[in-house]
């Protein structure tokens, strides 16, 4: 078997991505129908599609034998081996607490794409990581085009079970379960072409179909890459002009995405929203003291997964937490929580990449609202760029590269 890292990784990502289009068919066929399906409440059906392109992405990281050496080094073997060892703890604390296995598996979920991080780790210290980035934002031109005609399609005349689009139809749902899943995605399609150049058209689209969505976390990500596209233009003194009225300018784009106009819901205010009464409750009746804040006080009870199999609240302190912060805290403690966020900033400090700051940033804000790591495939487009974001740092002593890639400089300038 002849594997080439440099032409076969960014076909086998764009193939992950791609699962997604299929993936949710029958939810997507239902809310054309105007019928309104809960999220995981169907037959799982095509969506094992998704799984299996991740184990074929897996396997080819073991089997190319550079990827797989950029892998099994002795820093990541010890990385791992200390989130394995804390993980294990926190769900053997939840089977103690009688909690059914399923439930300390979901909260596992945040780790399921984490392959797709070291893959991008070691395709970034081969040399080989923005080859394939280029690559991966070449063929994804492809899934916006498909995602566009369909967005505005259902912005046009999807029944308006969502929420009415600034079209005049539903709120657009692509090829996903919802509009927040699909205007989280082009969210994230944004930042993948904001850092790759000469795509900036594409960025664009894929900024104009979050906004479409009507999603205020899609909106405020899409608002982020602008942000940083501006920031990077101007020149070092003028910077501060930007960087000053930033914490108005957050309040005001959530403000702005909260708008019935623009989010197509008339329970967009977040002063009225319910999810912060009930972060509330949440703190008041199930925190019974430091080890519940430190340890957390029950692995996976705020996966939504969890809520659909056995109803919101079933267990004592089990939540929709929409937000990846009180997932962690609610499964991981503090430790896990801050840890998380230690890691996200120990990559900026370790990371020599130029887009290093947008991407953690984005990675940061996203998960402010929801738990971006259990939506697919936003959370595999997001671990590689992570991983390769991380990878760039480690490379003043990189593995040995055999056969590397060889990029003619026409390559990057080729207009897309």
């Amino acid at each position: 078997m002849n594997l080439r890292l440099e032409k076969d990784l960014p076909v086998l990502l764009f193939a992950l991505v791609c699962a997604s289009t299929v993936a949710a068919l029958p939810q997507m066929e239902s809310n054309w129908n105007g019928v309104k399906e809960v999220y995981g409440e169907q037959d799982f059906g095509l969506r094992i599609l998704r799984e299996v392109m991740l184990l074929v992405l897996i396997v080819y990281g073991f089997l190319e034998p550079r990827l797989r050496q950029g892998i099994l080094t002795g820093s990541v073997f010890a990385f791992l081996s200390l989130i394995a060892t804390y993980v294990l703890c926190e769900v053997a604390y939840a089977l103690y607490l009688d909690l059914p296995l399923v439930v300390p598996m979901a909260g596992l979920r945040v780790f399921e794409y984490m392959p797709v991080a070291l893959i991008g780790f070691a395709a970034s210290r081969l040399g080989a990581g923005q080859y394939v980035l280029y690559k991966f934002a070449y063929y994804l031109r492809y899934y916006i085009a498909l995602q566009t005609v369909l967005a505005i399609t259902q912005a046009l005349w999807a029944p308006p079970i969502l929420g009415v689009s600034l079209l005049g139809g539903g709120r657009p749902f692509g090829t996903f379960v919802s509009p927040n899943l699909f205007g989280a995605a082009m969210a994230t399609c944004s930042l993948l072409f904001a850092v790759v150049p000469g795509m900036r058209r594409w960025m664009a689209v894929s900024i104009f179909l979050a906004l479409l969505s009507g999603s205020r976390t899609a909106l405020i990500s899409s608002l982020l890459v602008v942000f940083f596209q501006i920031y990077t233009v101007l020149r070092p003194r003028d910077r501060w002009a930007l960087v000053m009225p930033a914490p108005i300018l957050a309040v005001g784009a959530l403000i702005l995405a909260s708008s019935p106009l623009l989010s197509g819901r008339d329970d967009a205010d977040p002063t009225q929203d319910g999810r912060l009464d009930l972060w509330q409750r949440i703190f008041s009746n199930y925190i019974d003291g430091p080890a519940d804040v430190l340890f957390g006080w029950g692995l996976g009870l705020s996966s939504n997964t969890i809520n659909v199999l056995y109803g919101a609240e079933h267990f004592p302190g089990q939540f929709d937490s929409d937000s990846l912060y009180l997932f962690l805290l609610n499964g991981y403690g503090l430790i896990g929580l801050l840890a998380y966020v230690g890691f996200l900033w120990m990559t900026t400090r370790m990371s020599v990449h130029p887009n290093k700051g947008l991407v953690i940033m984005f990675i940061f804000v996203a998960g402010l609202t929801f738990n971006m790591w259990e939506y697919f495939p936003q959370n595999a487009m997001l671990m590689f760029l992570w991983g390769l974001v991380l990878g760039t740092g480690l490379q003043s002593s990189p593995v040995p590269l055999k056969d590397g890639p060889i990029v003619p400089d026409s390559y990057y300038r080729r207009p897309y």
